[in-house]
């Protein structure tokens, strides 16, 4: 359910009770173990987790304008949900999150986008915390990008950089308009006094023949 908020306290803020306790002790768990270099605020209408554009200028993929998300947390019509995108990037530490969740005794219920929750207490904390802690933003951002590499996305973001750099070349190398008029002028300038300096061929006399 997608939330107008301006800001996470004014999206907590507008929970209900139960709710906004589930969400801020998630939230908690979160800010408390990640790393260096990330940023929170609201993103697509939830709490989101992200590397900001000031640490990877590229931006989100599907919307260069976003940042990259890494972790997104919502209140939705009928469940909790937590979009740990920094599992989906590494197939090994999905496992584990799903391993750990499990030893921990809490009931999974993992779509392929999310994990779906009603109440706090079906959370493990400490397995969702172990994860986050485990993903610095550089090992992210290279999954991310090893992940775009083989999709269509990743190779148009390639192209785009490369046609990007041969226009700038061109473009460094092409003469601009003053330039060519210039070299026009110059051209012109260099004919015209060619034409002015050049001495007409004079015309040799006939002699003259002798009366007979």
């Amino acid at each position: 359910m997608k939330s107008g908020a301006k800001t996470v306290k004014a999206y907590l803020a507008g929970l209900p009770a139960d709710r906004r306790r589930a969400i801020a002790a998630v939230r908690d768990a979160i800010n408390a173990n990640l790393p260096d270099g990330y940023a929170e605020g609201m993103q697509y209408g939830m709490i989101g987790w992200f590397v900001p554009h000031s640490v990877y200028p590229p931006g989100y993929h599907c919307d260069p304008a976003q940042p990259v998300p890494f972790v997104s947390l919502a209140s939705q019509k009928n469940h909790m949900a937590l979009y740990l995108f920094c599992l989906y990037t590494d197939p090994e530490a999905l496992e584990r999150f799903r391993a750990a969740w499990t030893n921990a005794g809490k009931r999974l219920d993992m779509g392929t986008s999310c994990v779906r929750f009603k109440r706090l207490e079906d959370v493990p904390l400490d397995v969702i915390g172990r994860e986050i802690r485990r993903v610095p933003v550089s090992k992210f951002i290279r999954a991310y990008e090893a992940g775009l590499a083989g999709t269509g996305a990743g190779r148009a973001r390639t192209a785009k950089k490369k046609t990007k750099k041969a226009a700038k070349k061109t473009q460094k190398n092409k003469p601009s308009a003053l330039t060519r008029s210039a070299a026009v002028k110059k051209n012109t300038s260099k004919t015209t006094t060619a034409r002015a300096t050049k001495k007409p061929e004079s015309r040799k006399k006939a002699p003259r023949r002798r009366a007979t």
